[in-house]
């Protein structure tokens, strides 16, 4: 199919995109028995979907000579999750409808409102947004929905799972009962299933998401790596794909801000993106990614929802997704406009079958692949120096200058040599990994087993992660309480309502009695001894490679209410 059937301002503009033929979403909403059809229509990220309903809605928005049909109130509405995509739907609807005389009106948070306010009042065709503003709006008056021909979701399970299910029906029910309803979701779980029979009325159903959900520009890889290795195998796959830019994907707020500087400290340009971020501060980190500033961002999946960069050719999911949906939504950020790009998994070496069955169930095929080891990397680092090195460059006359004083000191052989050594110093050291063997992770564990801690005694404390017990201040209480120093407390083990950790025996007498000297009452914690470690309890390393923490808690006080 080609686009020739479509009216000629479009046909031109898709013409000077470069578009030859239709993507297949973009193809399957101009077949005949699509048109004018309410649709729900199952696309990958990445896959065209904004020109493609762009398209659809060509009969609601063209006259007969291709030109917008006037009028002051809109008469189509895109809806989209976030900021960011909001903005680049209206980027990609400008130079499509450019021609036609379309006015398109953007509606975002963010942004000053009592501009898009004014803006909506002077009329515009198409108006795109984000549910919470475009909502704002209708009640304050400023959005006239009476005319609107035309209701685009873009990304409803996104829209959805991020709560804003009330505002989308509140917007729909406020638009005429015989509008079109376009809904685009990557997946179709229940509640888009409910959505799309309360406000569509027969709708055609598209997919274009084949049986390798893995779309083909998308090459999936999975690394198994020891647990505490993930960090270093984060080093590791970015040194040896240098991407252009990167994506890291973490689960929470803190995690991404441990990672971020973790990277920053080694010599990457690298920005963060997490729901703690000021707009502001979200676009002088995507500024300076597309500006080639920042070669990594590391992201939780909200923050990073509706992001577009066209050189993202990597992304790495640090933390697991916690489904295939997710997983999808994440890998969808590359591999886009027919581009090629890679995912890879790090999946720590106990949780292997968990994601092979999820790999499985959500029909993606993976490579699994071991760890990059430094050795890999110097491989890779020679081949692109000596690439980048032979590429041919302009010189002016005080270049050739300099290179010839540089000859009369110098041998050639060690200009190259310094060439290479100051190319290298430039690049962040990769790290040893534990290998992925069984024999290999023992003698590892015995290797970090720390000194000291041969024969020790367990104790116990009355409060667990319940109460909030962590880490942070478990630690100092330990050492006020007993005289001793973080390097004398050994692993921590924290239960529902308990905590265990250990003592050093040669040590132990001396704690417990000073635990029983500076105990204050019935309100303090209460610390004795333990036969081991407690039920259901989850391991803390203590000592300078204890992982960050994943949230902020606040020390529990008994006779305090708890949550």
């Amino acid at each position: 199919m080609q686009f020739s059937n479509l009216p000629q301002p479009l046909v031109q503009a898709l013409a000077e995109r470069g578009y030859a033929s239709p993507t297949p979403v973009q193809a399957a909403v101009l077949e005949e028995q699509a048109l004018g059809r309410d649709l729900i229509v199952s696309a990958q990220t990445g896959s065209g979907k904004t020109v493609a309903f762009g398209l659809a809605m060509t009969g609601e928005l063209l006259g007969a000579d291709g030109g917008i049909i006037p009028t002051r109130e809109p008469l189509a509405l895109i809806i989209a999750p976030t900021r960011e995509l909001a903005l680049q739907v209206s980027r990609e609807l400008s130079w499509l409808y450019g021609a036609t005389g379309a006015r398109i009106a953007t509606c975002v948070g963010g942004m000053d409102a009592a501009k898009e306010r004014r803006q909506l009042g002077h009329g515009a065709h198409i108006v795109v947004g984000t549910p919470g503003r475009l909502r704002d709006h209708l009640e304050r008056g400023a959005l006239d929905l009476s005319a609107l021909r035309a209701a685009v979701l873009d990304e409803a399970d996104e829209m959805l799972d991020m709560g804003f299910r009330e505002d989308l029906e509140e917007i729909l029910d406020a638009t005429p009962a015989d509008r079109r309803t376009l809904l685009f979701s990557a997946t179709m779980p229940k509640p888009i299933v409910a959505l799309a029979r309360r406000y569509q009325r027969d709708a055609l159903r598209i997919s274009t998401v084949g049986e390798d959900r893995g779309h083909g520009d998308i090459a999936y890889q999975a690394v198994t790596v020891s647990p505490s290795d993930i960090e270093h195998a984060v080093i590791n796959l970015l040194r040896l794909h240098e991407a252009e830019t990167a994506m890291l994907f973490c689960a929470t707020r803190d995690n991404v801000r441990h990672l971020h500087a973790s990277l920053v400290e080694r010599g990457f340009a690298a920005v963060a993106l997490s729901g703690e971020h000021s707009q502001n501060e979200r676009n002088a980190a995507l500024q300076a990614l597309r500006d080639r500033r920042a070669r990594v961002c590391v992201a939780t999946d909200v923050a990073a929802r509706g992001i577009d960069l066209p050189t993202l050719s990597l992304v790495i999911h640090v933390e697991l997704p916690r489904d295939a949906e997710t997983l999808q939504h994440r890998s969808g950020r590359t591999g886009r406009a027919g581009k090629k790009g890679t995912a890879v998994l790090i999946v720590p070496y106990p949780r292997r079958r968990r994601v092979e069955a999820m790999l499985r169930g959500a029909r993606i095929n993976v490579e699994w692949i071991n760890a990059p080891t430094p050795e890999d990397i110097r491989a890779s680092d020679r081949e692109r120096l000596i690439a980048a090195l032979l590429e041919p460059v302009e010189v002016d006359d005080e270049d050739r200058a300099l290179a010839e004083r540089l000859l009369q000191a110098k041998s050639p052989e060690d200009i190259a040599a310094a060439l290479v050594r100051a190319h290298r110093a430039a690049m962040p050291q990769p790290e040893e990994l534990i290998e992925a063997t069984p024999e290999a992770r023992r003698a590892a564990q015995q290797e970090r087993h720390r000194p000291g801690f041969d024969d020790v005694v367990w104790f116990r404390m009355d409060i667990g992660r319940r109460q909030n017990a962590d880490p942070r201040w478990i630690l100092p209480l330990l050492c006020r309480r007993g005289h001793i120093t973080k390097n004398e407390v050994g692993a921590i083990r924290i239960g529902p309502n308990e905590t265990a950790f250990q003592i050093p025996r040669a040590i132990a007498a001396k704690f417990q009695a000073a635990v029983a000297r500076t105990a204050q009452g019935d309100d303090d914690v209460r610390i004795e001894p333990s036969t081991g470690p407690v039920q259901g309890a989850r391991p803390q390393r203590n000592g300078p490679n204890r992982p960050a923490p994943r949230h902020h808690a606040k020390p529990y006080r008994k006779g305090a209410p708890r949550r």
